[in-house]
C-alpha cells in the first residue's frame, strides 16, 4: 500500500558533481551540486539547476562556460568542503586541490574526477529562486578505464564508485553512508589546520 506524502525529494537519489568555473583573476572555483541531468534536443546536452546566489552561478553568467566533475568516494571530503564553504569567502579555495584545464574550454577540471563535462551554456530559464541552464557538451574527459570495452559496465562503475545524496546524507556506491552533509569536509579542514 502507498500513502500520499508532502512534496519532498526524500527518496530521490542525486549523483554529485563539482561545477568548476574560473574567477575573474583566473583562479579555479568549485561548488558542489546535484541537480544535473542529460537531455536530448537534436544532440545530447546537459541541464543543471542552481538555486540562490552563488559564485558559481555568477561566473557561469560571466563566462557561459563551466565544468561538471563527477564526484567519487575518493573526492567526497573535498567536494563536501566545496559545497558547504561560502563561495564569496576569498579563503574558500585555499585548499590543496589538483586541477587541470579543460581541453576545449578554459574551465578548471578536478584532476581526480574520472568523468568531467566541459559545458557551454546555450540558454537558461530563470525561476523564482533558481535558474536552469541548458548546456552544449563541448567535450567529455573520461578516465581511460571507463572507455575499456573489455570491462563490463558493472566493472567500470565499481572502478568509479560515484557518490549520491538523499535527505542531506551521502551514500557510497554500495549503499552505505560515510555521514551527513558537512561530515566528510571535516577531514579537509583538519588537514588544512595542520
Amino acid at each position: 500500500m502507498k500513502i500520499s506524502t508532502p512534496a519532498l525529494n526524500h527518496l530521490c537519489p542525486q549523483t554529485l558533481y563539482a561545477f568548476g568555473t574560473l574567477k575573474e583573476d583566473g583562479t579555479p572555483n568549485f561548488g558542489l551540486f546535484s541537480w544535473l541531468s542529460g537531455y536530448f534536443d537534436k544532440e545530447m546536452g546537459v541541464m543543471v539547476c542552481i538555486s540562490g546566489d552563488k559564485v558559481t552561478k555568477d561566473r557561469i553568467h560571466a563566462t557561459k562556460h563551466f565544468s561538471a566533475n563527477l564526484i567519487t568516494e575518493e573526492l567526497l571530503s573535498l567536494a563536501d568542503y566545496f559545497g558547504h564553504m561560502e563561495g564569496y569567502d576569498a579563503s574558500k579555495m585555499q585548499v590543496p586541490v589538483e586541477t587541470e584545464r579543460g581541453q576545449v574550454l578554459d574551465v578548471p577540471i578536478l584532476a581526480k574526477s574520472p568523468w568531467a563535462y566541459e559545458l557551454e551554456v546555450k540558454q537558461s530559464l530563470v525561476l523564482d529562486d533558481g535558474e536552469v541552464f541548458f548546456c552544449k557538451i563541448m567535450n567529455v574527459l573520461a578516465d581511460e578505464r571507463l572507455c575499456d570495452e573489455s570491462l563490463s559496465l558493472e566493472q567500470r562503475m565499481q572502478t568509479v564508485r560515484p557518490v549520491h545524496t538523499v535527505r542531506q546524507t551521502y551514500f557510497r556506491w554500495d549503499g552505505t553512508t560515510p555521514g551527513d552533509w558537512k561530515t566528510p569536509m571535516k577531514m579537509v579542514q583538519k588537514h588544512m589546520q595542520g
